[in-house]
């Protein structure tokens, strides 16, 4: 590729296999444009026809094979592998062929990244030229799970706000987004047999602000879910980009909001939405009336939630009420479980079972390891069963719960804090708001590796891919959501998505170019060289 082609000047973020710049002036978009695409891929059709229409203002009408200059088709037997495209443009017109109905979208997605960035507005400015460059890319993704989380539990995100982030995501050519759905301070989710889930569990009294001691509290009341309707719909949107939504239903620990709801599901009756950040004592029962009601959560979950995966947290689950509950050390007794770890594992082992049985695979970040959770051996252990062959550990604290799981032969999606976590601080200035956990640079982002040192060709395939994750007890608007989350996001996708060895100085030119992107799509990003004033929160005291 030539460093002054038109090609060449158009930022490809993620960077694909190939890109090499062609010899002729390129594919005008005019009026007269027209596109056309096979079965397997009129879904992209419609995507790139609502999105370039609206920002260019061309009609890009439908037409046949032999009369459209943008075409469209799937085809397996081309070699591309999955999710692979191959994007051809001269000045005759566009080519996009994808393995799969992901990869024609994937090559649309390059395809929009070639046009100037105003193609990211969502109206005509006028007087742009709308020219593809000439040139062709071949691509594929490195991983399969290429995901971002979001906890919409602390700070609820009304749905529009996360539909706009799916697009973003798939914008990024990202595929699976994880909603963190109910924890203490909110229950997020419509469950039609148990309604005080959400009448009582989806609202809190007051927030705490920042990390300060004593804890300083904002007294506005905060709440918010999405009904079956809203999960129904930010599901279709996340399917028709290619995008797959993972549910989160945090237990044991966790749990207030639902506690509140239901008193019966804990061990100490009636307690209120937590307000404060922080993990706290309270537990859910390990009663066979409280595995039976969050059966039947899962049940509704599963009929909401169309993917393969259900995550059920699994995390931070302090055992201190367990050790004095009677029902909970008859449980240790009559189970043979060796103490409160194991009665979590037996827990979390319920659950999976459930959900193996309607065909769904359980997700848990990595405590679920504990307490024996991973099938033994025989040799010692008693030969107690474990979680099932398809379930599917997240390694946050670190690396060490990843490397476990894959040499036990379970797959993992790493998400290690270090290099994961994007409520943590950009830089150690004090301006950066709200300073909290380690520094975590797009730099950082972008050179972290997935695949952690160590594992066998064997063991390394178990791991899915990588996931970062957005935590929002300091994330309450989303103005400050785009802050946390970009232009580190985008670091993350060409972590997850491209082959070979990676120099930050040779992203960062690209990075910026892609930065006129995020402006024109209104992403109210952090700057590379720190934050506006209207980004600052001064007073607001975060962590170490």
């Amino acid at each position: 590729m030539t460093d002054n082609s038109p090609f060449a000047s158009r930022p490809l973020i993620p960077r694909p296999v190939t890109a090499v710049a062609g010899d002729t002036a390129g594919l005008v978009l005019t009026a007269s444009t027209r596109v056309s695409a096979d079965p397997d891929a009129r879904g992209t059709l419609t995507w790139l026809q609502r999105e370039l229409g609206a920002a260019t203002g061309l009609p890009l009408a439908t037409g046949d094979e032999t009369s459209s200059q943008i075409r469209l088709s799937v085809d397996p037997g081309a070699g591309l592998g999955r999710e692979g495209y191959r994007l051809i443009v001269d000045d005759e017109g566009a080519l996009v062929v994808g393995n799969d109905p992901a990869g024609v979208f994937y090559g649309a997605q390059t395809l929009r990244q070639l046009l100037p960035a105003d193609a990211y507005r969502a109206a005509p400015l006028g007087g742009t030229e709308w020219t593809l460059p000439a040139g062709s890319v071949t691509d594929a993704p490195r991983f399969a799970w290429r995901g971002a989380m979001l906890d919409v539990a602390r700070h609820f995100l009304p749905k529009r706000e996360v539909m706009r982030f799916v697009d973003l995501m798939a914008a990024h050519k990202l595929n699976v987004l994880h909603l963190h759905l109910t924890d203490d301070q909110g229950w997020r989710v419509e469950i039609r047999r148990y309604p005080k889930l959400t009448e009582r569990g989806s609202w809190r009294t007051r927030t705490q602000q920042g990390c300060a001691t004593p804890p300083v509290f904002d007294d506005r009341p905060h709440g918010g879910f999405y009904t079956q309707e809203d999960v129904r719909e930010i599901v279709a949107h996340a399917a028709a980009r290619h995008v797959t939504v993972v549910p989160e239903i945090d237990v044991p620990g966790h749990s207030q909001a639902a506690i509140h709801a239901y008193p019966e599901l804990g061990e100490c009756g009636r307690i209120p939405v937590g307000t404060q950040w922080g993990v706290f004592e309270e537990v859910l029962a390990v009663t066979d009336e409280v595995l039976e009601f969050y059966r039947g959560v899962l049940d509704e979950v599963v009929e909401l939630f169309p993917g393969p995966y259900v995550h059920v947290g699994g995390d931070e689950c302090p055992k201190a009420q367990w050790r004095s509950s009677p029902s909970a050390q008859r449980r240790i007794k009559e189970e043979g479980l060796a103490d409160e770890d194991e009665l979590q594992s037996w827990f979390i082992r319920q659950l999976d079972a459930h959900l193996t049985a309607r065909g769904r695979r359980l997700v848990g970040w990595d405590e679920i390891l504990e307490g024996g959770l991973l099938e033994r051996d025989g040799a010692g252990g008693g030969g107690r069963a474990g979680i099932s062959p398809g379930a599917t550990v997240m390694s946050w604290r670190g690396e060490e719960g990843g490397v476990a799981a894959a040499r036990a032969g379970h797959d993992v999606v790493m998400s290690p804090t270090r290099t994961s976590y994007l409520d943590y601080r950009q830089s150690d200035a004090a301006d950066e708001p709200v300073r909290v956990g380690t520094l975590l640079r797009t730099e950082d982002v972008y050179l972290a590796e997935p695949v952690p040192e160590g594992l066998t060709d064997e063991e390394a395939a178990h791991v899915l891919g990588a996931q970062v994750n957005v935590w929002t007890e300091h994330v309450d608007t989303p103005r400050r959501l785009d802050y946390m989350v970009f232009p580190r996001l985008s670091a993350f996708a060409e972590q997850v998505w491209s082959t070979g060895e990676r120099d930050y100085a040779e992203f960062e030119p690209r990075l910026r170019g892609h930065l006129e992107r995020l402006d024109a799509a209104g992403v109210e990003y952090r700057p590379l060289e720190g934050p506006r004033p209207w980004q600052t929160r001064p007073g607001v005291v975060g962590w170490d």
